[in-house]
């Protein structure tokens, strides 16, 4: 009885940390996306009726690529690579920051509704603060200033951002924490990565071999194929506003 009330309060205090995360990245987005509107004088509100619509059909879009996750050869089984954040880095682009938030978290509703989580949900927020990490530093880096020359550093940054901050996050709470909630000692992980890559012998190892290649691959793909598209979606989306 002890043990079961011990699970459910690490299950509860986990839901309260992925949702206080959200709730952090939303603000953060909010608060940047108002103050660089107010100085370009755009008096437009944040979030119109419009934007909240297709917002809504890109968390969909968003939710059924990440359900289509596969493995990639380079890292353990837990590790695979989906094209969830294409929309959310679109929305983002198109109507702000806080928009690519809201796709980010609500892709995530989306795709439990589709495939129930496989990792205690540790996965769910890794997915969630990594590709935050691409998508707000790219969309507000763009929208300071709409070229294509932002838009391209933008991307190279938030691809940076995302292969260093997921390393680290994955390093000093996701991998602890996935640990804990299967009961899986820290060392079974490891030799899972060292199963591929005979060098790894430590969390670091197997963070700088598998996850970093992992986030450079999945920034490098997104950003290309949003480089290739958003300008011909462009105008479609402008007439949503």
């Amino acid at each position: 009885m002890n043990t079961l009330l011990q699970s459910v309060m690490e299950n509860l205090v986990f839901v309260l940390q992925f949702l206080g995360l959200v709730l952090l990245a939303f603000l953060i987005a909010y608060g940047i996306e108002k103050a660089v509107k107010k100085k370009n004088g755009d008096t437009e509100r944040v979030l119109t009726t419009r934007k909240i619509v297709v917002i809504g059909l890109f968390s969909a879009m968003s939710g059924v690529l990440m359900s289509l996750s596969f493995p990639v050869p380079f890292a353990p089984s837990f590790y695979d690579i989906d094209f969830s954040e294409l929309p959310a880095l679109i929305g983002a682009f198109a109507y702000g920051p806080v928009a690519g938030v809201m796709i980010e978290f609500l892709k995530i509703l989306v795709k439990l509704v589709f495939k129930p989580s496989s990792t205690a949900f540790v996965g769910e927020l890794a997915n969630f603060v990594t590709s935050c990490m691409l998508v707000l530093p790219a969309s507000v880096i763009y929208l300071v200033r709409k070229t294509r020359r932002q838009a391209i550093l933008g991307i190279v940054t938030g691809t940076l951002l995302m292969a260093v901050v997921g390393a680290v996050f994955n390093a000093v709470y996701l991998l602890p924490k996935f640990s804990q909630m299967f009961g899986l000692p820290l060392d079974a992980i490891i030799a899972m990565g060292a199963a591929i890559h005979p060098s790894i012998d430590s969390v670091a190892g197997l963070v700088l071999l598998c996850v970093v290649p992992l986030n450079l691959l999945k920034g490098t793909l997104v950003s290309l194929v949003t480089m290739l598209v958003y300008k011909k979606l462009s105008p479609i989306l402008k007439n949503t506003k």
